[in-house]
């Protein structure tokens, strides 16, 4: 909002320097009516929502609902996940849009009655559900899932407990449900078509908007090279087909005659293309999942349609303007996704230099230089200019990209777009699945080929480069420059512009002052990951957890937040025991930071080769690249050129009084002894203990020992502690009496999964630290907790608290 009114009042200063004092009223005036019905229109729409919300009485209880499949589900036999709305009347405090799990039981096997039935939008079911309300992970400069089932309209997530029975299939319930059965059909015939080609999920993507399919791998290769907005339903795509259709039937209709009169006569031919075009694009958009770029296209030919049948002159920045105006009106957060300022800040810098001038009576050869050159110089320019963009909200910047986009955009959206339409398209007629399949196999063949070029800028070292998050007056400060950079030859000092960008590209996180230290225990969920920082060196105790399906915290959140606060390399890596809540994401985190040395109960080099055998698609893309770099050549899906992460250059065990003093601070292990047992049995037992003290606070941080440890290390003299992690994500088996009354410690943490089935912390666990003066934070109530050690003082605050939001839950 902040963003958006500083730009309103930009654009208010330009016209009061330009126009008339009168024009400048009226303008002022019309700006200011515009915030007043968006923020009503935001407030109402924000009112339904939270009224829509899962009553106490539901949460985490099992409720037996009659519901119907609202979207197109996702998954196999064996899990699936899906939105599903109330198909009864309504019941109160029960949301009436849920997101819904079924998950196939444990060790059932595969072909019986325990698999999940092909699901169809517009089928009702009657199912038990366990119902909660939405929640996320929440860490700084990380995504907020909360707010983007919030923008959805899902208001609780339910899993599915028992055997749902199928009551009805009403396809037609409503256009929405109709649409999305169409979608399926679709996307069934597309999978037909295309088998099982590594690239078989992205022409799905360019043909419906389903990327559920596409690997990891190639995620990261497309971030890397900027093609991303390639691979989804991007406004070029709808603009190419809509143009087409619209350049056909202006043709026909010049041509059409009714009774001896051409239809031209009635309506001119300019409007019936584009209201044909208008239409195509309309049917395309919702066959695409009506996502933003989708969107901002549509209206913004409808707005151009419109403006062409009144014979209202308006300017493309006006047109722009009405665009953002009706998806904004539509879906009031639509500002929180990036995809929103990426897609309308890359059509406004188009706008504005794509209409450079070039001779048009030269001979062909020197105006195909010229196109050639402004070709390159808009993309290089396009590049320039969403930088900012980039560099703020995904903290990445692809310098690669117009290379990749070179090949990429004219393959992919005039070759590889079209086969996939007609691929789509073929793939739902009666008797022409062969022909599907031809234009499918075309359409793969030539991304096949595009993917060549495009993976090696991706695997490239210099492809892209990671930036901090900046506070957000340096992005006004680099949206200024680009500004001023962008205007007309002549303009005063324009390529100084540029230069407002590097405060913000070079920015980096203060660092705590000799002596002192700052703590961030991450919101990883049921695991543990916590970053300490001193004046020069960044210490990594644990890793994350691997969660169920592959992915793991590594890759999700420690390694984006280590690119957030600008971390390159880790000085040192300390994994308390070998328990997968605690070192899943090791890999990951291997491969987004270089380690120089590590600290572990165990053997790290025998864990991570282990780790890769029984898991080589998880722990990170990179890795996931490696392990199927053949098998993809051989689908024909190009070269994944990505080795697996280099272990730390130095592997030690963790061992008691071993010590090192950086910055003027003190790291101490105080357990195991002798470096630990190694004994599977005695994983928790084994954790590391480190101990860190500063000047003036210290820090206890204690992996998963239990009571028995605490007691050997309160037998030793633990001194008193600042912050204290409370062990085994504050289990009943740790945090005793004897250790929470030794450590006095003003602040305890327990990092701990929302609604977790082992129930930490304990009940007893909190009392007991609350009992004696400790404020008890625990991350699934409050997301990632952060305490920086300084000379004013200890401060220690939690995510959920300084970025809470109206839809975060309670």
């Amino acid at each position: 909002m902040l963003l958006l009114l500083t730009v309103g009042l930009g654009v208010l200063a330009s016209v009061c320097w330009s126009r008339s004092r009168q024009d400048a009223v009226r303008i002022a005036s019309a700006l200011v009516l515009g915030l007043c019905a968006g923020t009503l229109n935001a407030s109402l729409q924000a009112g339904y929502r939270l009224d829509d919300a899962l009553a106490d009485a539901h949460q985490d209880q099992v409720s037996r609902l009659i519901m119907r499949v609202a979207e197109l589900p996702d998954g196999d036999d064996r899990h699936q996940r899906f939105v599903a709305e109330l198909a009864e009347p309504s019941r109160p405090g029960i949301p009436s849009r849920i997101q819904v799990t079924w998950q196939a039981p444990p060790g059932a096997k595969r072909g019986t009655l325990q698999d999940i039935p092909q699901l169809l939008p517009g089928q009702v079911w009657r199912m038990a559900l366990v119902l909660r309300r939405p929640h996320g992970l929440l860490n700084p400069a990380g995504p907020d899932a909360e707010a983007r089932m919030f923008a959805r309209g899902l208001r609780a997530v339910g899993t599915v407990r028992g055997q749902p029975r199928l009551l009805d299939d009403q396809p037609w319930a409503s256009p929405g449900i109709g649409i999305e059965r169409a979608r399926h059909r679709v996307r069934e015939g597309l999978r037909k078509a295309l088998g099982g080609h590594r690239y078989a999920p992205v022409l799905i993507a360019l043909a419906i908007g389903d990327q559920a399919g596409v690997a990891r791998d190639d995620w990261r290769i497309f971030n890397r090279s900027g093609i991303t907005h390639l691979v989804s339903i991007s406004g070029m795509h709808v603009t190419s087909i809509a143009g087409i259709a619209g350049v056909l039937v202006a043709a026909l209709w010049r041509r059409a005659r009714w009774r001896g009169v051409g239809l031209a006569e009635y309506a001119p031919s300019r409007v019936a293309g584009g209201a044909a075009a208008a239409m195509v694009a309309l049917l395309y958009c919702l066959l695409a999942g009506w996502g933003v770029p989708a969107r901002r296209t549509f209206f913004m030919l409808s707005v151009v349609l419109a403006a062409a049948m009144s014979r209202l002159p308006l300017t493309a920045g006006r047109v722009l303007a009405c665009a953002a105006a009706g998806v904004v009106a539509l879906d009031p957060w639509a500002p929180l996704s990036p995809g929103f300022w990426l897609s309308f800040g890359a059509v406004a810098i188009l706008l504005r230099i794509a209409d450079a001038p070039f001779d048009a009576e030269a001979g062909w050869r020197r105006r195909w230089m010229a196109r050639l050159e402004q070709a390159t110089r808009l993309q290089l320019l396009v590049t320039l200019g969403l930088t900012p963009l980039l560099a703020f909200l995904v903290y990445q910047v692809s310098v690669g990209s117009p290379l990749a986009n070179a090949v990429a955009i004219p393959s992919v959206t005039f070759i590889v777009t079209p086969l996939a339409l007609l691929c789509a398209a073929l793939s739902v007629l009666p008797g022409a699945g062969g022909i599907a399949a031809w234009a499918g196999q075309l359409g793969l063949a030539a991304f096949d080929y595009t993917m060549v070029p495009v993976a090696w800028v991706g695997n490239a070292g210099w492809a892209s480069f990671a930036v901090a998050a900046a506070p957000w007056p340096w992005l006004l400060l680099a949206l200024a420059g680009m500004a001023w950079a962008l205007q007309v030859r002549g303009w005063p000092a324009r390529h100084v512009g540029w230069v407002c960008m590097l405060p913000l590209l070079c920015w980096r996180p203060d660092r705590p002052d000799p002596g002192h230290w700052r703590m961030s225990a991450l919101d990883v969920g049921q695991g543990s990951a916590i970053l300490v920082e001193t004046a020069s060196q960044t210490l990594l105790f644990d890793a994350g957890p691997r969660h169920y399906g592959g992915s793991d915290a590594g890759e999700r959140v420690v390694a984006p937040f280590l690119r957030a606060r600008g971390i390159r390399a880790l000085d040192v890596l300390v994994l308390s025991h070998a328990d997968l809540d605690h070192v899943g994401g090791t890999r990951a985190v291997l491969a987004a930071a270089p380690v120089r040395r590590s600290y572990a109960s165990f053997d790290v080099a025998a864990f991570v080769r282990r780790d890769a055998r029984l898991w080589p698609d998880t722990g990170g893309a990179a890795l996931g690249a490696a392990s199927r770099a053949a098998g993809a050549a051989k689908a024909g899906g190009g070269p994944a050129a990505v080795l697996p992460p280099a272990l730390p250059q130095e592997t030690l065990r963790c061992q008691a009084d071993d010590a090192w003093d950086v910055d003027g601070v003190t790291f101490t292990f105080l357990h195991p002894a002798g470096g630990g047992s190694g004994a599977v049995a005695d994983r928790n037992a084994d954790s590391c203990v480190l101990r860190v003290e500063g000047v003036s606070h210290s820090l206890l941080l204690t992996g998963d020992i239990g009571v028995a440890q605490e007691r050997a290390l309160v037998a030793r003299g633990v001194p008193p502690t600042d912050v204290v992690m409370a062990a085994h994500h504050g289990s009943a088996s740790s945090s005793g009496r004897d250790w929470v009354a030794t450590t006095q410690a003003s602040h305890a943490v327990a990092q701990t999964g929302h609604l977790n089935r082992f129930r930490h912390p304990a009940p007893a666990v909190a009392r007991r630290w609350l009992r004696a003066g400790a404020a008890f934070w625990r991350s699934d109530r409050d997301g990632a907790v952060m305490a920086e050690s300084a000379a004013q003082g200890l401060d220690v605050w939690s995510q959920r608290e300084r970025g809470r939001r109206y839809w975060h839950g309670r």
